[in-house]
């Protein structure tokens, strides 16, 4: 009987080829709605879909792709244009919607037993609706549906979906041969980590679900282990995971104690969560191992300047720049921890140095304009501001201290304009409504200057000057007693 032949499979290791022909002859004698999942890598996925539409011509083929976190499957499946005319579906990318909730539960500060656990409150919504759906898929769907899941996705539908995935007709686990696990790796290992913050964010969750897949694999070897941990920690920062970044660097450690890359992703993570002293200890261990590596040099510099010690940060770059005295990262970060000191013309003098080699740095214009403003030099703030926007449009931080330099000349009306701009870019920064209610003040414009600091104290209520321009504003429409409570 089918059920004996799915029980036999699953208890047993088979290879790529048995698997494949135990799938197809399930899908051959389908009656209805079944329910079948395939774990499989992404590459494997394609592979077994295109032979099955060879191997299978009588019966039409489908593919959802959801590129994209989910929440009602069901409904996915319903508006579906070709619905009726539908004999298999194949489902890839369901394993993006449990990536993602992963990182929102932990931005929400729960642990790894709370996100794991099989209580509604532990379930990704699309398991839930799974769970709850179950009976209209079998009654609504005259379908095969053929899930194609890496291992790590497989396991969440077992422990988070079990009401559904106990429907199953059979689940088919397809091994990865020498051959096409050395294609796969390759593929991702020829990525520099440099590459992943040029991709678009689907490609970063594509290049995720390889890597897990990979990681699963028993075919991995030791050594390799920890650069693809490494790999997917540099993916896990871009998706905002600093704590699994961290984790997931720690056990890259335990293989390669000396794996710089590993410590550097772990540096990058800490820091993301404000963690200055930790990274600071995880930067110099770097030093240890490979004492030129300009990259441990400047984010050591960095966090120096974020526990506002500053000079420590500039003996820092000096060091730096006696190693590499071309390069411009340190020149750039030198400024800042110049800028911090007071001393603006010597930090005006190291953005320059970058400027003259790389015109089209945004953020050292930027930079500069900030420290011309420092010294008064309001003109020549905005022109620096100018050459930022012009090089990025939607560098909101650039418009809105372009609006504080032209409020500083009296050119209010073009100060509002250019806050305006900022907060079409970024509606919640904070700082363009509070250079915004200032001008609106000087034009004497008082009830939309208070509108705008309202604005600013929602967004970032722990600004005292913030609080201090609202009440001068309340005082002036003589309304003392909100101006007291401000």
């Amino acid at each position: 009987m089918k059920g004996e032949r799915i029980i036999w499979q699953e208890d047993f290791s088979l290879t790529f080829t048995e698997e494949y022909e135990a799938l197809v002859e399930t899908i051959r004698f389908h009656e209805g709605f079944s329910l079948l999942f395939a774990e499989c890598s992404p590459a494997q996925g394609t592979k077994i879909m295109d032979n099955i539409r060879l191997d299978i011509p009588e019966e039409r083929a489908d593919v959802l792709r959801l590129d994209k976190t989910i929440y009602h499957f069901y409904n996915r499946v319903k508006e579906l244009p070709n619905l009726k005319e539908i004999d298999i579906l194949f489902v890839t990318g369901l394993e993006y919607s449990f990536s993602q909730y992963e990182g929102e539960m932990k931005e929400r500060g729960w642990d790894n037993n709370e996100i794991i656990s099989i209580s509604r409150r532990g379930v990704p919504p699309v398991l839930i609706n799974l769970n709850q759906q179950r009976e209209r898929f079998r009654d609504d769907f005259d379908i095969c549906f053929v899930f194609l899941l890496p291992r790590f996705a497989i396991d969440y539908l077992i422990k988070r979906a079990p009401d559904f995935f106990d429907w199953r007709s059979g689940l088919f686990r397809f091994p990865m041969d020498k051959e096409s696990f050395d294609k796969e790796s390759l593929e991702v290992c020829e990525k520099k980590l440099e590459d992943y913050t040029e991709l678009t964010r689907q490609e970063r969750k594509f290049e995720w679900v390889r890597i897990k897949s990979l990681l699963d694999e028993d075919l991995l070897p030791v050594e390799q282990k920890a650069d693809l941990l490494v790999r997917k920690a540099s993916l896990d920062r871009n998706f905002q995971q600093n704590e699994e970044a961290i984790l997931t660097c720690d056990e890259a450690l335990k293989i390669e104690p000396n794996n710089y890359n590993a410590w550097f992703g772990k540096g990058r993570a800490l820091e993301n969560l404000e963690r200055y002293e930790e990274a600071f200890v995880a930067y110099v261990k770097i030093l240890k191992i490979q004492p030129n590596y300009m990259k441990a040099w400047n984010q050591i510099g960095i966090v120096l300047i974020s526990l506002e010690r500053y000079e420590e940060a500039l003996f820092v770059y000096n060091k730096a720049l006696k190693i590499q005295p071309n390069c411009y990262c340190a020149f750039r970060n030198k400024g800042n921890a110049l800028r911090k000191l007071e001393r603006y013309e010597e930090a005006i003098f190291a953005y320059n140095k970058v400027l003259k080699n790389n015109s089209n740095c945004y953020c050292v214009w930027h930079f500069k304009g900030y420290t011309l403003s420092d010294l008064g030099k309001y003109e020549e703030a905005i022109a620096a501001y100018e050459k930022a926007v012009e090089i990025k449009p939607d560098f909101h931080e650039a418009w809105g201290n372009k609006g504080l330099a032209l409020g500083n000349l009296e050119r209010y009306e073009e100060a509002i304009a250019a806050c305006e701009k900022a907060l079409e870019i970024k509606p919640d920064f904070h700082d363009a409504w509070h250079f915004k209610g200032i001008a609106l003040i000087k034009l004497e414009r008082d009830e939309e200057a208070l509108a705008a600091f309202e604005k600013a104290v929602e967004i970032k209520p722990d600004l005292h000057y913030i609080w201090t321009n609202k009440g001068n504003v309340l005082i002036k429409l003589e309304r003392y007693e909100e101006a007291v409570a401000a």
